[in-house]
């Protein structure tokens, strides 16, 4: 892999790109259609650096479908640089850059993702994408490449770490989660134990921690350590799996909301297709251009 150096010799032309957040959760949107990305991997862990680069949670590269049955593709980076199949938080803010910034005039856009092609549904006012409900598709719970349950400690959804013992439900919503209620979401030392689940032998490409509580109200309090970037505001994938655990453990309907530290998000998971719909807002927050060179 070439260095930093290297990338910054690379390309000497200026290179815009759009700082973004669904609910908090933050990326850097580059438009690949304009610009060439020769190696988004360390780009991505260049830009989002908080205090020497542009800052966020990842890198997000918005292209042309390599299918017609596609509108547009999205492929995610995290902070550290690894790839991600799906993010329901980015897939909402690329639906409202996409109509926004006039590359289509459609209010149902049909996203290429690693995980599949996701139809994003727009509810627009005028020229304003108001908010976004994603079709996530089936949740999965049986992905050897994602969870080995042979491997738990003491069981299947049981997993030691820092010394305490976690019991959880694994779901797959393109991307591996691990979802865990407890009475202490507000407290716990997610950055502790997520940090340790993440990595946790059971999990062979490692694993998105979810920590969660339902509430007096019917909600559900979540807060997430994501795979490749630690603690974010919110994870839509997050919130989905958290929805679905909580409906099969018997804690909430197919129907509920999931505020997270950066906003709340709305899951349903419809009984007809079992696929799982995601309802959330999606901001810009600034934008600006980049030189790879010094």
């Amino acid at each position: 892999m070439a260095n930093s150096q290297n990338i910054l010799k690379m390309t000497q032309s200026p290179v815009k790109f759009t700082k973004m957040h669904g609910a908090g959760n933050d990326y850097i949107y580059v438009n690949t259609m304009l610009y060439d990305m020769p190696q988004p991997e360390e780009t991505a862990r260049l830009w989002s650096d908080r205090h020497k680069g542009i800052g966020g949670d990842g890198l997000v590269l918005i292209g042309a479908p390599s299918t017609a049955d596609a509108d547009f593709s999205m492929r995610i980076f995290n902070a550290d640089g690894s790839e991600a199949m799906m993010c329901g938080n980015a897939s909402r803010c690329v639906g409202k850059y996409v109509y926004e910034k006039g590359l289509t005039r459609k209010t149902s856009v049909r996203l290429e993702t690693l995980s599949g092609i996701k139809t994003l549904e727009l509810h627009t006012a005028g020229r304003t994408v108001e908010s976004v409900t994603v079709d996530m598709l089936a949740p999965r719970f049986d992905v050897p490449s994602q969870y080995a349950p042979a491997l738990c400690d003491g069981g299947a959804g049981r997993l030691a770490a820092g010394g305490r013992e976690f019991e959880g439900t694994f779901v797959s919503m393109g991307n591996p989660h691990f979802v865990i209620f407890t009475d202490d979401a507000q407290t716990l030392d997610i950055s502790r134990y997520g940090s340790l689940l993440e990595r946790h032998a059971a999990f062979p490409s490692r694993c998105n921690i979810e920590f969660a509580q339902v509430t007096g109200d019917g909600t559900i309090r979540t807060r997430v350590w994501e795979r490749g970037s630690g603690i974010t505001q919110a994870c839509g994938t997050g919130a989905c799996a958290t929805a679905v655990a909580a409906a099969l453990t018997g804690r909430a309907g197919r129907k509920c909301a999931i505020v997270m530290d950066g906003g709340t998000l709305h899951v349903t998971w419809d009984e007809a297709t079992e696929h799982v719909f995601l309802t959330g807002g999606a901001e810009f927050v600034f934008e600006g251009n980049i030189l790879f060179e010094r």
